[in-house]
């Protein structure tokens, strides 16, 4: 297919002025034969033998003679070093190849050095030579003759340690061209003729193996080149530019026009194309106007710059002087034509260029330079958003929203959109959007906007398959459930809340929305406690309300500490697939009709789901051996309120609680104070005798029990508060209360549960005693009720344990009687006879304990006054500890013992000195006084002895006779 080029004009174009008089007669005096540039110079060789090296201001810096004979035809610079290859053709004899080496220079003529010098081997033909080409180390060698001969030449030029020469192919064609492909197997020497392209390897030892055809079309001398980017020999013919590979032809491109030089710049192919042969217009306008004056312009040739990768002609102009030779040198494209002339061709900057293929509107090409020119993303998609503006502005839209996708980059969003908002283009907005999230650029409102399309256009396989979207998320996520949420799209909304492990949005989405209570309260349980412990404070009156045992089961396992999470094990098995579509298809409507956007009208039909087909699927059943997770199960009273209006399950739950062992003390009386009140509530509740006596007796068994942590008060006010009698008795008689116990019969007027309770609780509070007797004889009917039995029974124990003195009694009787006389004298004789005649027996029994007491007393203040005063004498003959007779020297006590002096300890110190038999009763005698006194100044022993006792009159006097009360002894 013929290729359309586009025609540019990407280079400045300028004529060089040469700046000597030298240079000028170099280049316009016809005297050039061969250039070759090379090393930052451009050599000229002239056909007088001359090298003239011309530098970058075009002034000759340097000219020597290379040879003395003939003209310099082809010369090459090795890039980078100083050597340089020339080769000079005279027909009488054959062609000399030289090497020089440029910067060793003779000491007398200062002249550069040659290196080598070799004679090219034709088979002594006189030919010209019409082709030369070179590796870039001058290792090989190839020369092309007009007679079809080709000679390799390999050795080491550069040290002149000799080389070979062999001819390696010959034709009747003259040779147009030879180029080097190098290969680390095998050299291959590209040729061409008039008529033929061939190929033909050559051997480590230079030998060339059998030629092959490449092609069977030539091309014209100077016609053949290399790419030294791509490696490629490039031919120019008349119709097409064509490359070759060690594989075969490339595609070519189509390019008509003679062409009688070619070279490689950059990316392009340079062209010097003469005039056409056998134009029949040219030679109709020739006769039309004139032979003598048209001739000039209908001989002008060509220039022509080609990018054939872009299809782009870069540059062309029409010169009246044939372009003779091209030189690419200080990064620019130079050529000289035959009349001397010297033109720069300098490649314009992309942005230019590309300007001009905007101004052409010619994006696509402008991409293709682009990235051809490894410009930047960013200035790319700057490319790709102009393009698009172009094709909407065309009416593309299709075409111009993938543009807007290329340059999402750098485009703001929000003008993209507006367009397609105004134009009813939702598929194509849709399709903007779904890029915009998976580029990372969506924002909430992107989401929302892309959300709303979905439920315009009734397109839930699109909403699932972007909710549903493989890898990172794309999205804002909280704004996508917020939408589903909103539209009705329960199902999406709890996908996207379980993959990103929102737990708490799923539990609101399935209660709150879905009204699914069982499969929320399910979701919960197969969370971690923390997770779990948060949405049962949230939802637990819902769950409670709408599943209450299974709700109540996982309360009482969180706060029992037996909770574990629930696991699911996958087992193979046939199920049917559940219906689809129905539920999310109604749901469209709902979001359709929440963010209304303007000129987006759609039929509002939903299709209807499809039953689906019986497939193996997955069966999930849970886990039971899971172990459990550790945690700290928190304050039962933070789960009270959530059984509010749920007796049952309240009950249930504390129950179960009360059982666990380890739970805290002040957790349990939580437990018991409230399970308690819930007894009672149940007990209040108007559903017959039965059902009441039934709970209260589960209220008395609960505080019945020893160590039950319940405040008294707390159970007497709840007791007072549902007029449980028998919870306030059962108190009180635990914390001991039995005077309050004791009233309370009284103040009720219930003399039998009074004298029970006196009976009963009298043996440990004896205080209720002469409380019984106030009671009792407070009313005629009270005594007469109880019986004169029950007022003897309590006088006696008044008297018998001295709970009441006389007087005390006498008073209380008279005080309680005074108005119509309850208590009579006969009732109460016997207890005055017989606490007179007690009376009258302990005084007797204590006057005689004091006469005896006195005696004792003047008999011992008599033995110490004789002891003091008379003197005592001693007859004493054996000894009291040793039993031998007494002799002197002897110890004689006052307490009638006598000793040996050595049988007594201390017995030369005269104050230490004790008798040993007397010694043990008086340091027991010693220590009681010694106990006495350190009791003297106890006073909060005392007073405790005092405030302790019955008879506190007897414990003064007991501590007197201590002496504890002798200050002057104690003094001592």
């Amino acid at each position: 297919m013929a290729i359309s080029w586009k025609s540019f004009d990407f280079f400045d174009v300028t004529q060089i002025a040469l700046p000597e008089e030298d240079t000028q007669q170099l280049f316009e005096g016809n005297e050039i034969s061969s250039i070759t540039t090379g090393s930052d110079s451009l050599f000229v060789g002239t056909h007088d033998g001359w090298v003239n090296i011309i530098g970058k201001a075009w002034n000759v810096i340097r000219r020597f003679q290379a040879h003395e004979t003939g003209s310099i035809t082809h010369m090459r610079q090795v890039e980078g070093t100083s050597i340089l290859v020339t080769v000079a053709e005279d027909m009488s004899n054959e062609p000399v190849l030289k090497v020089w080496a440029l910067d060793q220079l003779a000491k007398k003529t200062k002249l550069p050095t040659c290196l080598s010098t070799l004679t090219i081997n034709n088979g002594r033909r006189q030919f010209p030579i019409s082709a030369f080409t070179a590796v870039d180390d001058l290792t090989q060698i190839a020369v092309g003759f007009a007679n079809g001969a080709v000679t390799v030449i390999r050795g080491n030029l550069i040290h002149d340690l000799g080389s070979k020469q062999r001819i390696v192919f010959e034709s009747e064609e003259p040779v147009t061209g030879v180029q080097f492909m190098v290969d680390p197997q095998l050299t291959t020497v590209f040729v061409s003729t008039t008529s033929r392209i061939l190929k033909l390897g050559l051997s480590k030892k230079g030998h060339g193996l059998p030629p092959k055809t490449v092609e069977d079309v030539g091309c014209g001398l100077d016609c053949m080149t290399l790419d030294p980017r791509t490696g490629d020999v490039v031919v120019a013919r008349e119709d097409a530019i064509y490359t070759y590979t060690l594989e075969g032809r490339g595609p070519p491109k189509a390019y008509e026009s003679p062409k009688s030089l070619i070279a490689m710049y950059q990316d392009y192919v340079a062209l010097a194309c003469p005039p056409s042969a056998s134009n029949g217009s040219s030679d109709g306008l020739r006769r039309r106007f004139g032979s003598s004056t048209t001739n000039p312009l209908f001989n002008a040739s060509t220039f022509v710059l080609l990018d054939p990768d872009l299809r782009v002609i870069s540059h062309t102009e029409t010169l009246m002087s044939p372009v003779r030779f091209f030189a690419e040198i200080w990064e620019d494209f130079f050529t000289i034509t035959q009349d001397g002339k010297v033109y720069r061709y300098h490649e314009k900057a992309l942005q230019q260029r590309l300007e001009m293929m905007y101004q052409r509107n010619m994006f696509p090409l402008a991409i293709e330079l682009a990235q051809k020119s490894e410009l930047d993303a960013e200035h790319q998609s700057l490319i790709y958003r102009r393009f698009g503006d172009h094709l909407y502005q065309k009416a593309d839209y299709d075409g111009a929203m993938v543009q807007y996708i290329r340059a999402i980059d750098v485009t703001e969003p929000s003008q993209v959109i507006r367009k397609f908002l105004d134009t009813q283009r939702i598929h194509n907005l849709i399709q903007y959007l779904e890029q915009l999230h998976e580029h990372r650029k969506a924002t909430a409102d992107h989401t929302t906007l892309l959300l709303n399309c979905y439920a315009k256009l009734k397109d839930i396989n699109k909403l699932e398959k972007f909710i549903k979207s493989p890898g990172d998320l794309k999205f804002d996520l909280d704004t996508a459930i917020a939408m589903c949420r909103q539209g009705g799209y329960y199902e999406q909304a709890a996908y996207l809340a379980k993959k990103h492990g929102e737990t708490d949005m799923v539990v609101d989405i399935l209660i709150e929305d879905s009204k699914n209570y069982e499969e929320a309260l399910d979701f919960i349980c197969r969370q971690d406690p923390e997770t779990t412990y948060r949405c049962m404070q949230k939802y637990a009156r819902v769950l409670i309300e709408n599943c209450p045992n299974d709700a109540t089961q996982l309360f009482v396992d969180y706060y029992t500490g037996a909770y574990k999470p629930r696991r699911s094990i996958v087992v193979s098995n046939e199920v049917e697939a559940p219906l689809a579509g129905g539920f999310a298809a109604n749901a469209v409507q709902n979001l359709s009709n929440l963010l209304p956007l303007p000129y987006m009208n759609v039929p509002s039909v939903a299709s209807p789901g499809t039953p689906g087909n019986v497939s193996d699927q997955p069966l999930v059943i849970d886990a039971v051996d899971t172990p459990a997770p550790k945690y700290s199960p928190p304050p039962p009273r933070t789960a009270f309120s959530s059984f509010i209006d749920h007796p049952d399950e309240f009950i249930e739950f504390l129950e179960a609680c009360l059982k666990e062992k380890d739970i805290k003390s002040s957790d349990r009386t939580d437990l018991y104070t409230t399970l308690f009140e819930m007894y009672l509530y149940k007990a209040s509740e108007k559903k017959g005798q039965h059902h009441k006596e039934e709970w209260e007796a589960k209220a008395k068994n609960l505080i019945e029990g020893e160590h039950i942590p319940m405040e008294s008060s707390n159970v007497l006010l709840l007791s007072h508060l549902s007029n449980f009698q028998d919870g306030s008795v059962l108190v009180k008689e635990q914390a001991g209360l039995y005077s309050d116990i004791f009233r309370s019969y009284t103040s009720a007027k219930d003399t039998r549960g009074a004298m029970k309770a006196l009976r009963k609780y009298g043996p440990e509070e004896p205080q209720l005693y002469p409380a019984a007797l106030a009671y009792l004889t407070s009313d005629p009917k009270v005594l007469e009720e109880a019986g004169p039995e029950e007022l003897a029974n309590v006088l006696s124990k008044i008297d018998r344990d001295g709970l009441m003195a006389p007087l005390q009694v006498i008073q209380t009787l008279v005080g309680q009687s005074s108005g119509d006389g309850v208590a009579t004298m006969g009732m109460i004789k016997p207890y005055l006879h017989e606490t007179i005649t007690r009376e009258r027996k302990e005084i007797a029994q204590n006057r005689h304990k004091i006469n005896t007491l006195r005696a004792d007393t003047e008999k011992r203040r008599g033995e110490l006054a004789d002891l003091g005063t008379k003197p005592v004498v001693f007859q004493a003959t054996w000894c009291s500890d040793c039993s031998q007779r007494l002799d002197l020297p002897a110890v004689h006590f006052l307490c009638k013992h006598s000793f040996h002096q050595r049988c007594v300890r201390n017995a030369d110190k005269e104050d230490e000195a004790e008798c040993p038999k007397c010694a043990g009763e008086n340091d027991v005698i010693r220590k009681m006084r010694e106990s006495q006194r350190e009791s003297a100044v106890k006073h909060e022993l005392f007073k405790a002895n005092v405030e302790n006792s019955e008879d506190r009159l007897g414990t003064v006097a007991d501590w007197f006779s201590r002496g504890v009360m002798d200050v002057g002894h104690s003094a001592e």
